[in-house]
């Protein structure tokens, strides 16, 4: 496959995801405290299946892994809030085994090992390390998410989903910088300051609560 093809549906996975937070950004600027709306979950599932079709395309694992420990989640929230169900049948079962159909596929064909990827001529292997650590990290914020959003028993983005968002973002964009991958440095970018704006709306609406609480006291 061409390279122009292959980065069409990087940039393009990067674009949802980037669309996603500007709608979730604008929608809590608007109400003065982050919110969390099912379209924003819908584009992260679709993003999340297309950066995992570019990351097998480039050969790179990092990318690989980082949606992998995310995808389930994104569909886990859907269910949260009741969306999930409203999807076509035929595409919930498509969703759901996507990732094994990649896998099968990848061993059947005999084109990569899990060896290769591990050793990619392009990718130093503590280029490699670094990359899997940063798309640990930015995945774990959603692994976190859940955990916090199942107590709750309703989809929620805490303080700590956007703090881990921020750290892992600014760890994959010198991942990105040093693999010299634009599709990264481009979707993480953007990222960064807007996580980095909801955290300071979150601490504002905390602020604003401890003030009100104080008020009526």
């Amino acid at each position: 496959m061409s390279n122009w093809l292959i980065y069409s549906i990087g940039f393009l996975a990067q674009l949802i995801f980037s669309g996603r937070l500007i709608l979730q950004w604008i929608l809590s600027e608007k109400s003065k405290k982050v919110l969390t709306p099912s379209l924003f979950w819908k584009l992260s599932l679709f993003a999340s299946f297309l950066l995992f079709v570019y990351g097998y395309l480039r050969e790179d694992f990092s990318i690989m892994l980082g949606q992998a420990l995310t995808y389930f989640i994104y569909i886990r929230n859907l269910q949260l809030q009741g969306e999930w169900k409203k999807a076509p049948k035929f595409l919930r079962f498509f969703l759901w085994i996507f990732p094994l159909l990649i896998v099968i596929y990848y061993f059947n064909n005999n084109t990569y090992d899990l060896a290769k990827l591990l050793k990619n001529e392009d990718i130093p292997f503590w280029l490699l390390s670094l990359g899997i650590v940063a798309q640990t990290i930015f995945a774990f914020r959603f692994v976190y998410q859940w955990m916090y959003s199942e107590k709750n028993k309703e989809s929620i983005l805490p303080y700590g989903f956007w703090l881990l968002s921020l750290i892992g973002s600014i760890m994959i964009l010198i991942y990105a910088v040093l693999r010299k991958d634009p599709v990264l440095l481009i979707g993480h970018l953007m990222g960064s300051v807007i996580y980095f704006r909801n955290l300071v709306l979150l601490k504002k609406e905390k602020l604003d609560n401890i003030q009100n609480s104080g008020t009526d006291d």
